[in-house]
């Protein structure tokens, strides 16, 4: 081949690729946005799991709408650093009570033996439009770990005796992406309270007392008794199951002693402390006169 041919196929494709160069770099200044450098900042101060639970695509998106909006109530993540972001807007920081999961569900392998073997899909979204579930309880956990797929911060795992998730407080930070997951609505994300103690009713059935019984010893029955005993009109019974409003409940316990299945539990107590039992003292007894 002629060197003259190679030299002219050479420049070609170098002269091609440098008109290329300049119209990239024309087009990428007439389409160039200008960004604000705040939204690095906020998104920086984010946990960056993109869990969703704020209700933006991510944590970008969030970091997005609260620069755009300049206000932090646009959105709330409560495992953000919210005085450095407010910090950054330079705006007052947004006071929020932190929040944890809550297992609404105590059909534990003792309470709700199993009634049937599952083998399929390991989802509880699948689970779930197939039948009740292994311990036949229509409104209880699945066990098939949902719950864990979707927590970013590992504070959710399945207790293999129990079949039944639990929450590791000092991991959850309430991004509700664990309830948003549950197909069933039994875990529920609620205020940590004062203390971290929390009483609520470890339950979700709505069937009639008698058939909740029947599949799980520790269901809710419906029977009101928590909502009679109740100071502070906290606790209401819909639907066959009693509700404890955390916004209300001055946690005096009451209402755990008077439920009679035990469906109420509570969290962060110390142990009630047994009144020790006194014998009865006997009477004394009259000494007889002594006979002459």
């Amino acid at each position: 081949m002629p060197t003259t041919t190679i030299l002219y196929a050479a420049i070609t494709v170098g002269l091609t690729g440098l008109i290329a160069a300049v119209i990239l770099y024309f087009v990428s200044k007439f389409f160039h946005v200008e960004e604000d450098p705040r939204i690095d900042l906020v998104q920086a101060c984010l946990p960056n799991a993109n869990c969703g639970g704020c209700g933006f695509a991510g944590c970008r998106a969030m970091a997005e709408a609260i620069v755009k909006n300049n206000d932090l109530n646009v959105a709330y993540c409560p495992g953000s650093d919210t005085a450095k972001i407010a910090e950054i807007m330079h705006l007052s920081a947004v006071e929020h009570e932190p929040q944890v999961s809550v297992v609404r569900c105590n059909g534990t392998c003792e309470h709700a033996p199993m009634k049937s073997f599952y083998d399929s899909a390991l989802t509880c979204a699948f689970a779930n439009t197939l039948f009740a579930g292994e311990k036949a309880c229509p409104f209880g956990c699945l066990g098939c770990g949902d719950c864990v797929a979707a927590c970013q911060f590992d504070a959710i795992h399945l207790n293999p005796e129990t079949h039944l998730p639990e929450v590791k407080e000092e991991l959850c930070v309430g991004c509700k992406a664990c309830a948003n997951a549950c197909p069933r609505g039994v875990l529920e994300i609620r205020d940590k309270g004062k203390n971290h103690r929390r009483v609520y009713v470890a339950c979700n059935n709505k069937e009639k007392g008698a058939v909740a019984k029947k599949n799980c010893s520790s269901a809710c029955i419906g029977c009101g008794k928590c909502a009679k005993v109740c100071p502070f009109e906290a606790i209401t019974v819909e639907n066959n199951l009693a509700y404890i409003d955390y916004h209300k409940c001055k946690a005096c316990r009451k209402c755990v002693d008077e439920c009679p299945s035990g469906a109420i539990l509570t969290v962060g107590f110390p142990p009630k402390k047994e009144t020790p039992k006194t014998e009865p003292v006997a009477e004394p007894v009259a000494a007889e006169p002594a006979q002459a």
